[in-house]
């Protein structure tokens, strides 16, 4: 044999052996191949079966219908009525809405309530028996609320409507020139500066409570919660500074408040407000001393007490949920009474002292309230019988008591 044609046959040989070899692995992958279908088939057909393993709603009772038959079943804990009952959880949400207080890493003097998500069952004055919570919500909403709006604004018609048909009273005869110094510079000063705190708690003190009832429909939200926010902030602060200066009000007036039987008569005759007759009296009538009394000191005493509870102010208080809920109804409940003392004591002030009110203001001297002073006659109008009245012209300065003494002129 040639070179030529051994090269030819090994050329022949190694051609059949590379068939054969890819026969054989085309065997043993196609042999491969057949056990995996099956897997397949089997995993695409427990697919939905797991799927359907997952959560699905289902109506706890008809788990085990009779399971409530147990004489135990009230009493079971929520593990002991998963096992009769799975998915229901009413017996830890009982112990949840009757108050039951959990574990709390928080100290209790910095957080007393900390355990405590929902609070237990109470029955306030005018709410149903229910959680905490709902009862405040539906006395302020049921009863402070509408209630208390209602008795402001027929307060202030009743007022509107008496100084429309009623007017101010006038002054008999001319002015005399003369005047006297009614109230010192203190008592200015102690007046004003309770009277200025109290107009700005009582406007913020509106606005909160009735404001989104005709303010927030006209500005909107964003705007309307803005001036809550600032307004608020104005009630916090104001509140001790009204508190303070009642205080001072009640030291600096008391000795001209107290009862006299002069207040008899002044209240017998309703002061004059429907005859047109005025009726004397002291430096204060029994009008002005009811409100002193009842409006500043009564009133004065519950709102500064439940306000400083609501700013927790109170050292040593501790400062629940139920404690600021009871405090905020006796705080807006006294209010309430506070303001409606106050309008009906601006509408004697217009009545009987025209000069005390800018906004009602007549004709005539124009200085109690901003100076202090007032005409000789304007008094002897109101205290007819003022030389006799010498409690009042005691507390005057000594370098009127003349002009005081020659009323009758």
């Amino acid at each position: 044999m040639n070179r030529s044609s051994v090269m030819k046959q090994i050329k022949t040989h190694l051609l059949m052996g590379a068939l054969v070899l890819g026969a054989a692995f085309s065997v043993s992958a196609q042999t491969a191949a057949k056990p995996a279908a099956p897997e397949s088939k089997a995993a695409a057909a427990e697919a939905p079966q797991a799927a359907a393993l997952g959560v699905k709603s289902a109506n706890i009772f008809s788990i085990a219908p009779d399971a409530n038959t147990d004489p135990k079943y009230a009493d079971q804990n929520n593990g002991e009525r998963d096992k009769v009952q799975p998915g229901n959880n009413a017996p830890i949400w009982r112990q949840v809405g009757a108050g039951a207080t959990g574990y709390s890493s928080l100290p209790a003097s910095e957080a007393p309530e900390a355990g405590n998500l929902i609070q237990p069952f109470v029955q306030y004055p005018g709410s149903k028996l229910t959680t905490a919570g709902e009862a405040w919500r539906q006395v302020r909403n049921n009863w402070i609320i509408p209630y208390g709006g209602s008795l402001l604004l027929i307060a202030g018609l009743a007022i509107a409507l008496f100084y429309y048909g009623k007017g101010t009273m006038k002054l008999h005869g001319t002015e005399t020139g003369r005047k006297i110094e009614r109230f010192t510079p203190l008592e200015r000063a102690a007046h004003w500066t309770n009277a200025i705190a109290f107009v700005c708690l009582a406007i913020s003190g509106l606005v909160i409570a009735w404001g989104k009832f005709f303010i927030q429909p006209i500005i909107g939200n964003a705007l309307f919660g803005w001036l809550t926010y600032a307004l608020k902030n104005l009630h916090n602060f104001a509140g001790p500074l009204f508190a303070v200066s009642l205080i001072i009000v009640f030291a600096t007036f008391l000795k001209d408040n107290w009862p006299s039987k002069e207040d008899i008569t002044w209240i017998l005759k309703g002061g004059g407000m429907f005859s047109g007759q005025e009726v004397p009296s002291h430096r204060f009538n029994a009008g002005e001393k009811v409100v002193f009394w009842f409006g500043v000191l009564g009133l004065g005493v519950i709102v500064v007490a439940s306000g400083l509870v609501l700013d927790k102010l109170i050292p040593g208080l501790i400062y629940e949920r139920g404690t600021m809920q009871i405090a905020n109804m006796i705080h807006g409940i006294a209010t309430v009474f506070m303001d409606t003392f106050t309008w009906a004591r601006l509408a004697w002030m217009a009545h009987t002292k025209p000069c005390a009110l800018v906004m009602l203001m007549k004709p005539g001297p124009k200085s109690i309230t901003n100076f202090g002073t007032t005409t000789s006659k304007q008094e002897k109008s109101l205290h007819k019988d003022l030389p006799k009245q010498w409690p009042m012209v005691a507390l005057l300065p000594h370098r009127h008591l003349p002009e005081v003494r020659g009323l009758k002129s």
